[in-house]
């Protein structure tokens, strides 16, 4: 026989209808709280949501900063983590979506090289660059958990394996390659480069790759290149009456220009035995250089004391520092007190006085130094790089003394003297 089971309409419908009741409660209450966001944030208010380690943190705030943000959500943030915005920065939107990354302990080995930090960068990239290691592409990195738990702590493990550096020369550019290739042939085949019949390489295609080898690889016979060269500027010199005989300054500087010319190269054994230009282009017009020479004449006779200053601007004029030209100075007060009379300022003898007496003017200053500037730029040019290679009165006083005056008792001190006093009153 079967047993009728007959339901309460009336319970399941109070049921149904609590149900309801319950559910449209939720609604309202979620509505009006977003209600209350929406109307806060419309008076000044921000909503930051923060994300941290998982925990999602949704706050409405009124600070200025995001710093100001994690502080009014209690959420502390150590030196060593790293907060995206930044803490200090200024709060001027109506939403915002802050992420905290925690620092933890990372062990970074590259070669024989173990060392522990700690960090909150997330990519292998980040990470060696806060420890000022520099990754090249060639480089392979792996990212692991810690083996050791107990040994290193909860963390994670970098390890770096480095690519082999050499010297490669590919049709004549050289530059330094990095690979993971373990022979030549491997490392041709990673870097995409296709030995053609008339090309060479200066290594068997089976030789390992070590550090620091060199290999070349070149076309036998004719081809052509291309490459960048400079051009040299002009330069054009004014005669400046308003200036005396051995004045010399530079009005424009010249700007040197480039051109791509391409040639057609013989290549014999691996080595280049004839070249021909057969075009080219200007990439960038040199600019001419203009100089201005002193042309106005002073006369045959000046004191020493107006030789002094002239010689000072002569030789700033020049491109010597002002320690340079004292070291200079110093020698000539010794040598003649600047008196262009006699064997003259640096007291030539022999062959050198009579090149200087078969000049126009020789007694005049202007002439006795601009002869002086031609032996430095002359026969005595090693002396003249000297002091300009010098950085002080000493070294100055000291190579002109011993490069172009070659006295016999020189009382160096005395001439260093008479520099440092010269130096002081210019």
């Amino acid at each position: 026989m079967k047993s009728l089971i007959r339901r309460n309409p009336v319970r399941l419908s109070a049921f149904i209808s609590v149900f309801i009741a319950v559910i449209g409660l939720t609604v309202f209450l979620v509505v009006n709280h977003g209600s209350a966001f929406a109307a806060d944030a419309q008076q000044g208010g921000r909503l930051v949501t923060i994300h941290d380690r998982g925990n999602d943190t949704v706050i409405l705030t009124k600070g200025e900063t995001v710093g100001d943000a994690l502080k009014q959500a209690n959420i502390s943030v150590d030196k060593s983590d790293a907060v995206e915005p930044s803490q200090s920065e200024k709060l001027v939107g109506k939403d915002y979506s802050v992420n905290i990354y925690r620092a933890r302990p990372v062990i970074v080995v590259d070669g024989a090289t173990r060392q522990k930090i700690i960090t909150p960068y997330q990519t292998a990239g980040q990470i060696a660059k806060s420890v000022g290691i520099n990754l090249y592409d060639e480089d392979k990195t792996v990212l692991t958990r810690t083996d050791d738990i107990v040994a290193e702590g909860a963390g994670l493990q970098l390890t770096i394996t480095r690519a082999t550096p050499f010297s490669f020369t590919l049709y004549g550019a050289t530059t330094t390659v990095r690979t993971q290739a373990k022979t030549v042939g491997d490392m041709l085949k990673e870097k995409g480069i296709t030995l053609g019949q008339d090309d060479r390489a200066s290594l068997a295609l089976s030789t390992p790759i070590t550090a620091d080898m060199a290999l070349r690889v070149w076309r036998e016979g004719k081809q052509t290149i291309t490459v960048s060269e400079d051009v040299n500027f002009d330069t054009q010199t004014v005669q400046d009456g308003d200036q005396y005989i051995g004045y010399h300054a530079i009005q424009t500087a010249g700007v040197v220009g480039s051109r791509n010319v391409t040639y057609e190269v013989m290549i014999e054994d691996g080595k280049e035995v004839g070249r021909t230009e057969i075009a080219s282009i200007t990439t960038k017009q040199p600019q001419q250089q203009v100089e201005l020479v002193g042309a106005k004449y002073r006369g045959s006779y000046t004191s020493p004391s107006q030789n002094e200053i002239i010689s000072w601007n002569f030789f700033m004029s020049n491109g010597f520092s002002r320690e340079q030209t004292a070291g200079i100075m110093g020698n000539l007060m010794q040598e003649h007190g600047f008196n262009t009379t006699g064997d003259g300022l640096a007291q030539w003898t022999g062959s050198r006085k009579q090149t200087l007496m078969n000049m126009p003017d020789p007694y005049s200053i202007d002439t006795q130094l601009a002869f002086l500037m031609s032996e430095l730029n002359g026969g005595y040019v090693s002396t003249r790089n000297a002091i300009k290679a010098s950085g002080s009165v000493e070294a100055a006083t000291t190579a002109f003394q011993n490069g172009y005056e070659k006295c016999g008792i020189c009382v160096q001190s005395q001439r260093i003297q008479f520099a440092y006093d010269i130096l002081v009153s210019h």
